[in-house]
């Protein structure tokens, strides 16, 4: 109940400002919203990019941190930047009104490439470790605070240990990282693998 009111709060809030580069995705119940950010600089690393985070609520926010991670979304336009199954819409070429620009955002989300997010989407970020959550954070300050860390990053590499990483938190499952599953071989498989809660990150590098 509590974090019902507390995610209803945020939602009112949310619909009527977000920062700069942050908008709703999705936030049609409160068990899970998704949220995109844009990395307003010029950073070639991100140049063009929009990146989309999942956050998973459990009964307990904001006591409990949520689980957040990236998410990957194919991209849902054909080449010529139009919607499958959309029409054409027709230009007047007698009126003096400057066509709008076309919409090149093609739908796909990437998983962006940082030092301490993994390719399957998961962020090493203190702040949401249980030792480094605050009650106080929001899915906009975490936005903000993850926004933050992609425009100060010069690093276009992995974390160490990617690949190994990544096979034992087996494939998101719809309930996000929830650690339900079967390990065959050192290799999780079914929803979620380890679990995210299961996992302790050393926090050893704050400089990207």
């Amino acid at each position: 109940m509590f974090a019902t009111k507390r995610l209803q709060k945020e939602l009112s809030k949310a619909k009527t400002k977000l920062p700069p580069g942050i908008s709703i995705a999705k936030a049609d119940d409160f068990r899970e919203w998704q949220m995109d950010i844009v990395v307003l600089d010029d950073n070639p690393i991100y140049n063009g990019d929009i990146y989309r985070l999942s956050f998973i609520f459990g009964t307990q926010y904001p006591i409990e941190a949520p689980e957040v991670s990236f998410i990957k979304v194919n991209s849902t336009t054909t080449a010529n930047n139009t919607t499958p199954n959309s029409a054409a819409q027709p230009i007047d070429l007698t009126s003096d009104d400057t066509p709008a620009k076309p919409n090149t955002d093609t739908g796909a989300r990437p998983i962006p490439i940082h030092p301490h997010i993994y390719s399957n989407g998961i962020i090493c970020l203190d702040l949401l470790g249980a030792a480094g959550w605050s009650p106080v954070q929001s899915v906009e300050s975490v936005c903000v605070s993850i926004q933050s860390m992609l425009t100060g990053n010069t690093k276009n590499v992995r974390p160490e240990g990617d690949d190994a990483f990544c096979r034992s938190m087996g494939v998101r499952g719809p309930n996000g990282w929830s650690g339900s599953g079967r390990s065959e071989g050192g290799i999780w498989y079914g929803n979620g693998g380890r679990g995210l809660k299961d996992v302790r990150f050393a926090y050893d590098d704050d400089k990207v």
